[in-house]
């Protein structure tokens, strides 16, 4: 396994691995315990949104979620604005931090008020999906003859990983169109390797690695309950 990007934002890892493997991390990553608000109390709402509109956009602000935080985790969070203005996320005042805080909610006219109670806790994305912690997807790293035609393009593409020559191949990860492009006149000269680009994206809940880890983790305990439930 290579790991080609590491940030909070982003895991890119080059692994070999079957798509099996890949697609059982992918599903066990809703598993994950993640902060979201989960009730809504609105004592005023002036704004041209329904109240169920207005929760529903607050369930989905990404929120911070600590290690320590267990399911009796309750955090109340408040919110008090009155018009004109745009109401942000950044607005609620709670103990937990909102990590995008320039999400608009709302607008209020001249006058107008909005206000609630939200209290944030624990969720899996089974549950709903607020709760998923981010996105992951996965494909295989391409294998592609090479000429002098397709190495112009494939030199020139922009994937994930960046390309490698062994011998008379590339392995490459090439967008939709630089893959049609190469079909176009060289029917069958790319196959897929038994490596996969794997990436996950994170919301900002927690770590993209720490997504990697907590699911691998889930996953780990999830087989060994089948396994004792077959025994």
């Amino acid at each position: 396994m290579n790991v080609i990007e590491n940030t909070k934002e982003k895991l890119v890892l080059k692994i070999d691995a079957n798509e099996t493997l890949a697609n059982a991390i992918r599903r066990t990553i809703s598993e994950i315990p993640i902060l979201a608000i989960d009730e809504v109390e609105i004592f005023k709402n002036d704004s041209a949104l329904y109240d169920e509109v207005l929760a529903h956009r607050l369930g989905l602000i990404p929120l911070k979620t600590e290690k320590s935080m267990t399911s009796k985790t309750k955090i109340d969070f408040k919110l008090n604005k009155k018009g004109p203005c745009t109401v942000y996320s950044g607005d609620l005042e709670g103990s937990a931090e909102v990590i995008y805080g320039n999400i608009p909610l709302t607008i209020l006219d001249e006058g107008k008020k909005l206000e609630l109670l939200a209290t944030a806790a624990l969720g899996t994305g089974l549950e709903h999906a607020k709760h998923i912690p981010g996105i992951c997807y996965y494909r295989h790293l391409l294998e592609v003859k090479s000429t002098p035609q397709i190495d112009k393009i494939v030199e020139g593409s922009k994937g994930l990983i960046k390309a490698e020559k062994k011998g008379g191949k590339w392995f490459c990860d090439l967008n939709e169109s630089e893959a049609n492009e190469i079909e176009k006149n060289n029917k069958g000269a790319i196959s897929d390797s038994s490596e996969l680009v794997f990436v996950i994206e994170s919301y900002g809940n927690i770590p993209a690695k720490d997504i990697l880890t907590q699911a691998v983790s889930t996953l780990d305990s999830n087989l060994s309950i089948f396994e004792k439930a077959v025994k």
